[in-house]
């Protein structure tokens, strides 16, 4: 991922100096296991822990030679860890053994990470959605005028999706937070599974029940996908901010700093620029879940397909998913609410967001659905058309037969504010 989309926290999980004390660490633990077999002199685990990190750039220079990145590192770690533990270092392990399981480890990290993160935006929507559940609004459906609701209560929904993508994230890092130290093509024949327990349960990792070469890559999968739906959920959510903002609409905008330019070409422009970088990254996520499934498919007991497209989409995703949770958290928190344009808004409705109230109300007092859908939609439409109130031309119907108050009471706001109480009582209940 490029460095304008990169935090560093998720940046220090994946960098490479971080994969290799990873593949160290794996390494290190396997003598260990080894030794509690009998099979590994005492101390060689000890003697390889001590010895320095091999480096980026060392294990580049030696690649030139081995054409195998892993390789290269292990013969350089023999190298340093020196006398006996040169010729063990390594010992009944295949290349995958060290590679699935240090990745497990970047994983487990990177989806911790984002829970961690996920859980921050979902409680700052949380807490803007109760600060706004009496901030009334048009509701619209298709771009077009439908009832009103509140500000509140479109995020009370943001939330309780965030809650069910923190709950999905949570079982594809179960998925991915696995290891195994079964050998070439996972038949346990040169290295014994006391050997992957021990390694597994000091990184923190479940071993994988049945491994080919490789552990499944159904997981990498599952989580590649995770991440795509969380970049759409957020995405969804800037898009209504993103519409929400058109000058037509201004009912809400974007943080804008002091000092900051929204356009090169006319001052005057304030874009919802971080909502419209969402969307963009939200498709670089999609992209990243259908390479996952491309993978999973691999030949026989392994093939090297998967490889250098996981070099890629793993880090890259979690970095960019990552990006898109920090950020759009600040936008949320910092966005601004007009309240008054809301309100504007709605009263240049001219009523016509209570027209199903009317027609319930129609229905009580004995008119046949169409009959009284008919009545509503003639008055409706010449609201429209004539720029008049639906409540004034109602009002002009004796026919209708409805009083002051009962047409009052289908114009009002605060009945929807108490209907959807009910909402914001279950968001209440609700915690991460």
């Amino acid at each position: 991922m490029i460095e304008r989309y990169t935090l560093p926290e998720m940046a220090a999980i994946w960098s490479e100096q971080r994969k290799l004390e990873l593949w160290k660490e794996v390494e290190t633990l396997s003598l260990e296991g080894w030794e509690g077999q009998g099979k590994v002199p005492s101390g060689v685990a000890a003697a390889t822990r001590e010895a320095d990190c091999p480096s980026v750039e060392e294990v580049a220079e030696r690649e030139k030679v081995t054409n195998h990145d892993l390789a290269a590192f292990v013969d350089l770690l023999g190298e340093k860890a020196g006398g006996e533990a040169a010729g063990w270092v390594h010992y009944g392990l295949t290349s995958s053994d060290v590679l699935d399981t240090a990745g497990g480890v970047q994983l487990a990290e990177s989806a911790d990470l984002l829970l961690d993160v996920l859980a921050a935006l979902f409680e700052t929507v949380k807490a803007r959605s109760e600060e706004h559940q009496h901030t009334f609004m048009v509701g619209r459906t298709h771009g077009i005028w439908a009832e009103p609701t509140t500000f509140g209560l479109k995020l009370a929904g943001w939330a309780f999706e965030l809650a069910r993508d923190h709950a999905r994230l949570v079982q594809a890092r179960d998925m991915v937070a696995v290891g195994k130290i079964s050998g070439a093509v996972g038949t346990y024949a040169h290295v014994p599974p006391e050997v992957e327990q021990h390694v597994c349960v000091a990184l923190g990792l479940e071993p994988e029940p049945a491994s080919t070469q490789v552990t499944a890559r159904d997981r990498h999968a599952q989580y590649l996908q995770t991440i795509a739906l969380l970049g759409a959920s957020i995405e969804r959510m800037a898009t209504e901010i993103r519409h929400l903002q058109r000058s037509e609409v201004a009912e809400v905008r974007e943080a804008f700093g002091s000092g900051q330019k929204g356009s090169s070409a006319m001052p005057h422009k304030r874009n919802p620029i971080m909502s419209e970088r969402m969307t963009g990254m939200a498709r670089l996520l999609r992209g990243y879940a259908q390479v996952g499934l491309e993978d999973v498919a691999l030949w026989h007991e392994r093939d090297i397909s998967h490889s250098s497209a996981e070099r890629v989409v793993l880090p890259d995703a979690s970095i960019a998913l990552h990006y898109m949770l920090v950020k759009f958290n600040a936008l949320v928190r910092d966005l601004v609410v007009d309240a008054d344009r809301m309100t504007a808004n709605l009263d240049a409705t001219r009523g016509l967001v209570f027209s199903q109230a009317v027609l319930l109300t129609l229905v009580d007092k004995g008119l046949s659905r169409d009959e009284a859908y008919r009545i509503v939609q003639g008055h409706a439409m010449r609201a429209w058309d004539s720029g008049k109130s639906l409540h004034d031309l109602l009002a002009a119907d004796p026919s209708l037969g409805l009083g002051d108050e009962e047409l009052a009471s289908c114009f009002s706001l605060e009945k929807v504010g108490a209907s959807a109480r009910v909402v914001f009582d279950r968001l209440g209940d609700l915690n991460l």
